[in-house]
Protein backbone atom coordinates (compact mmCIF):
# COMPACT_ATOMS: atom_id res chain seq x y z
CA UNK A 1 0.00 0.00 0.00
CA UNK A 2 1.25 3.37 -0.46
CA UNK A 3 0.37 6.50 1.30
CA UNK A 4 -0.24 10.06 0.23
CA UNK A 5 0.61 10.73 4.48
CA UNK A 6 3.90 12.85 4.30
CA UNK A 7 5.00 11.61 7.44
CA UNK A 8 5.53 7.81 8.04
CA UNK A 9 7.51 7.32 10.89
CA UNK A 10 8.50 3.53 12.13
CA UNK A 11 8.74 2.18 15.70
CA UNK A 12 7.80 0.01 18.34
CA UNK A 13 4.44 0.23 20.35
CA UNK A 14 6.06 0.89 23.78
CA UNK A 15 2.55 1.08 25.71
CA UNK A 16 -1.32 0.99 24.94
CA UNK A 17 -3.55 2.61 27.67
CA UNK A 18 -7.52 1.78 27.12
CA UNK A 19 -10.50 4.01 28.23
CA UNK A 20 -13.88 3.48 27.87
CA UNK A 21 -14.17 4.33 24.24
CA UNK A 22 -10.45 4.94 23.53
CA UNK A 23 -6.63 3.71 23.73
CA UNK A 24 -3.45 5.85 24.45
CA UNK A 25 -0.98 4.07 21.78
CA UNK A 26 2.77 5.62 22.48
CA UNK A 27 5.44 4.57 19.55
CA UNK A 28 9.01 4.84 20.54
CA UNK A 29 11.20 5.58 17.07
CA UNK A 30 14.73 4.23 17.52
CA UNK A 31 16.40 6.72 19.69
CA UNK A 32 14.61 8.88 21.99
CA UNK A 33 11.49 10.03 20.66
CA UNK A 34 7.78 9.11 21.10
CA UNK A 35 4.89 9.75 19.69
CA UNK A 36 1.32 9.73 21.37
CA UNK A 37 -1.80 8.96 19.30
CA UNK A 38 -5.31 8.39 20.58
CA UNK A 39 -7.39 6.06 18.54
CA UNK A 40 -11.10 3.99 19.25
CA UNK A 41 -10.39 0.88 21.08
CA UNK A 42 -12.12 -0.72 18.38
CA UNK A 43 -9.04 0.27 16.26
CA UNK A 44 -6.75 -0.85 18.57
CA UNK A 45 -8.30 -4.49 18.43
CA UNK A 46 -8.59 -4.60 14.88
CA UNK A 47 -5.08 -3.69 14.75
CA UNK A 48 -4.12 -6.11 17.03
CA UNK A 49 -1.78 -3.89 18.44
CA UNK A 50 0.26 -5.04 21.30
CA UNK A 51 3.10 -3.75 23.20
CA UNK A 52 6.33 -4.76 21.43
CA UNK A 53 5.05 -4.57 18.01
CA UNK A 54 5.96 -2.86 15.29
CA UNK A 55 4.01 -0.05 14.24
CA UNK A 56 3.63 3.10 11.78
CA UNK A 57 2.61 6.81 13.36
CA UNK A 58 1.39 8.83 10.34
CA UNK A 59 0.22 12.34 10.46
CA UNK A 60 -0.62 14.93 7.22
CA UNK A 61 1.67 17.76 7.08
CA UNK A 62 -0.90 20.03 7.75
CA UNK A 63 -1.45 18.85 10.86
CA UNK A 64 1.72 19.71 11.72
CA UNK A 65 1.84 22.92 13.79
CA UNK A 66 5.51 25.06 13.88
CA UNK A 67 6.18 27.36 17.27
CA UNK A 68 9.35 28.68 18.43
CA UNK A 69 9.80 28.63 22.09
CA UNK A 70 6.68 26.73 23.07
CA UNK A 71 6.91 25.23 26.37
CA UNK A 72 3.09 24.51 27.39
CA UNK A 73 0.77 23.50 25.39
CA UNK A 74 -2.28 21.33 25.61
CA UNK A 75 -0.84 18.99 22.28
CA UNK A 76 0.54 15.40 23.58
CA UNK A 77 3.42 15.15 21.04
CA UNK A 78 5.67 18.54 21.10
CA UNK A 79 9.03 17.37 19.33
CA UNK A 80 11.97 19.83 19.36
CA UNK A 81 14.88 19.67 16.11
CA UNK A 82 16.09 22.18 13.56
CA UNK A 83 14.78 23.35 10.24
CA UNK A 84 16.41 21.16 7.55
CA UNK A 85 14.71 22.23 4.74
CA UNK A 86 12.08 24.98 3.38
CA UNK A 87 10.60 25.03 0.24
CA UNK A 88 8.32 28.17 -1.26
CA UNK A 89 5.22 27.92 -2.36
CA UNK A 90 2.54 30.49 -3.59
CA UNK A 91 0.33 30.49 -0.87
CA UNK A 92 2.11 27.61 1.91
CA UNK A 93 6.01 26.60 2.65
CA UNK A 94 6.77 23.28 2.84
CA UNK A 95 8.80 23.28 6.39
CA UNK A 96 11.08 19.91 7.58
CA UNK A 97 12.47 19.67 10.91
CA UNK A 98 15.36 17.33 11.60
CA UNK A 99 14.13 15.42 15.13
CA UNK A 100 17.35 13.92 15.41
CA UNK A 101 18.27 10.24 15.08
CA UNK A 102 17.65 10.15 11.55
CA UNK A 103 13.93 11.38 12.26
CA UNK A 104 12.15 14.28 10.43
CA UNK A 105 8.78 15.49 10.23
CA UNK A 106 7.38 18.25 7.74
CA UNK A 107 4.55 20.69 8.09
CA UNK A 108 3.06 22.43 6.00
CA UNK A 109 2.59 26.36 7.21
CA UNK A 110 1.31 29.68 5.07
CA UNK A 111 4.10 31.58 4.06
CA UNK A 112 2.79 34.26 6.44
CA UNK A 113 3.82 31.83 9.13
CA UNK A 114 7.00 31.29 7.72
CA UNK A 115 7.69 35.47 7.63
CA UNK A 116 5.72 36.02 11.28
CA UNK A 117 8.18 33.36 13.32
CA UNK A 118 11.81 33.95 10.69
CA UNK A 119 11.68 30.23 10.38
CA UNK A 120 15.45 29.61 8.27
CA UNK A 121 16.89 26.63 7.52
CA UNK A 122 19.04 25.29 11.33
CA UNK A 123 16.29 27.75 13.73
CA UNK A 124 15.41 25.50 16.48
CA UNK A 125 12.00 24.99 16.37
CA UNK A 126 8.55 23.08 18.02
CA UNK A 127 7.01 20.75 15.55
CA UNK A 128 3.63 19.83 17.36
CA UNK A 129 0.97 17.41 16.18
CA UNK A 130 -2.56 16.49 18.01
CA UNK A 131 -2.80 13.04 19.25
CA UNK A 132 -5.85 12.95 17.66
CA UNK A 133 -4.45 13.83 14.62
CA UNK A 134 -1.81 10.53 14.51
CA UNK A 135 -3.21 7.41 12.98
CA UNK A 136 -1.61 4.12 13.68
CA UNK A 137 -0.54 1.37 11.14
CA UNK A 138 1.30 -1.96 11.29
CA UNK A 139 1.60 -3.92 8.30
Amino acid sequence: MKLSTRNQLKGTVSSITEGAINAEVTISLPGSTKITSVITNGAAKNLDLKVGDSAYALIKSSNVIIGVGVTKISARNIFTGKISSIIEGAINDEVTVDLGGGHEITAVITKTSVTVLELAVGKEVNAIVKASSVIVAVD
